[in-house]
Order: structure tokens, then C-alpha cells, then sequence
């Protein structure tokens, strides 16, 4: 019997995601210039009752769309040139993905701005690396393809020469022909960059839509991890819109 309680209770660990966070993430990371290992867990398993990991900073349970991935690339560079491209809001736009719906690929972010504040009109200049350490919140104010425009937080909670950790999550609800269909604080996604070696860093996301979220931005499985792997690929700079995408 407790051999069977052991077998079931290390099943149930590597049931659910892991960010490296003092153990070994699950899923785990490929090989080095293999690509990223991504996967939508199941809502109908354990999505309404789900735990994040305390590492997310994530505190309300459960979820409707649940996605990770996980990678290596070849980066030469420091922290600094990492978060000066990711503070690069601006350069969101034209960030293309796979839109199954269409079956081409169309641009994701057709506008991107950072923000001097929570407020849309205070338009501002990209974020320096010096306005991105740790325990810093910016705010960005991005457009997409379906959701329109939204206000975005972006939380440095760690920044040291070897590991970036960044959470991001919407501050303003996302609409779909004027009716809410993420609302505010539902749509969240941390990213977990480790350094392996002089020029070789481990990527790790996980992106959740709450479980309160309309089926209308959570029914697209497909969609859910194409663009997930678009922001992926923006960040290690792959080509977006680079053949095959994750998922068609």
C-alpha cells in the first residue's frame, strides 16, 4: 500500500507545471538548439482548484487556459542587454504568431507603448535596464489582434547577473466587441531565464488565463500556444513568425 501511495503521489507531482524554482521544472527543459517544449495543461484535471507555484507571485487558484514553455538559446550577453530588450516595449509591435482560425500568420501586437504610470495617456520612452531592477513594477500599454488595448504590469522580482524573473499581468480588462472576456488581473504569464553557461540561458514561461475568463479567450487551445511561443521567440530573438509554428 504505501508503495502505491508513493507511485500515486510522485505521479500527481509530475502532473502539474513547475517553474525552476529550487527543483527541476517540469515540463523539463529540450536539448540546446531543439525546439521549445510547450504544453497546455488540462483545465478539466485540476483547473479550478490548481495552486500556483509561490515563486509566480500569483495568489488566487485554478485557472481556464494554462500554457508553458520551456527552452534553451544561445545568448552571449548579461542581464542588462536581456532586460534592455524586454524593456523594449516598443518593439512589441509587429510581433506575429499563428492564427490557426486563419491559418496564416498575422501580427499579434499591432501597437505597444511603454507607460509613466498606470493611467494609458502617459506615454513614455522604452524602460532602461536601470529602471528594471529588482522589485521594480512598469506599466505598458499593448494592443493585440482581438482583445484591443489594455494596460499591462510588468514586475521584476528577480534580477541578479545569472536569473531574471519577470511577472506580467493585465491592470485593465480585456475586450472582444466591447464585452469583457479577461478580466482584470486574469490574464498573467512569468518568465524565469537562468543562465546555464557563458552563452547558453534556460527560458522557462508559464502564462495563465483565469478561471473566471470568457470561453470566448480560453476555447482556443491553439491559439493559447501560439502565442505564448511568439512572445518566446520575441524574447531570445528567433524570427516570430519563423516556420513551423508550435501549433497548427
Amino acid at each position: 500500500m504505501l508503495v502505491i501511495l508513493l507511485w500515486q503521489a510522485n505521479g500527481n507531482a509530475q502532473s502539474s507545471p513547475r517553474p525552476p524554482c529550487g527543483a527541476n521544472p517540469v515540463p523539463d527543459y529540450p536539448a540546446l538548439d531543439q525546439p521549445a517544449t510547450v504544453k497546455s495543461w488540462s483545465k478539466t484535471e485540476f483547473g479550478r482548484d490548481w495552486t500556483p507555484p509561490e515563486c509566480t507571485g500569483w495568489t488566487s487558484t485554478g485557472f481556464a487556459t494554462l500554457v508553458t514553455t520551456a527552452a534553451r538559446f544561445h545568448n552571449s550577453g548579461d542581464t542588462d542587454g536581456l532586460l534592455r530588450h524586454i524593456g523594449a516595449i516598443s518593439q512589441f509591435t509587429g510581433i506575429r504568431y499563428w492564427s490557426n482560425t486563419h491559418k496564416r500568420w498575422q501580427t499579434l501586437i499591432l501597437d505597444a507603448y511603454a507607460l509613466s504610470g498606470p493611467p494609458a495617456n502617459q506615454r513614455r520612452a522604452d524602460f532602461t535596464p536601470d529602471e528594471m531592477k529588482k522589485g521594480d513594477v512598469v506599466y505598458f500599454q499593448q494592443t493585440d489582434n482581438l482583445s484591443g488595448s489594455a494596460t499591462y504590469q510588468m514586475r521584476i522580482a528577480e534580477s541578479s547577473a545569472d536569473r531574471l524573473v519577470i511577472e506580467i499581468e493585465n491592470v485593465t480588462a480585456l475586450r472582444y466587441h466591447f464585452v469583457t472576456v479577461v478580466g482584470r488581473g486574469e490574464m498573467q504569464s512569468a518568465y524565469f531565464l537562468d543562465r546555464e553557461s557563458y552563452d547558453v540561458w534556460r527560458y522557462y514561461s508559464i502564462l495563465r488565463i483565469g478561471k473566471h475568463a470568457s470561453w470566448l479567450a480560453t476555447e482556443n487551445e491553439s491559439s493559447s500556444i501560439n502565442r505564448a511561443v511568439a512572445f518566446y521567440r520575441y524574447i531570445v530573438g528567433i524570427p516570430t513568425d519563423q516556420e513551423p509554428p508550435a501549433a497548427r
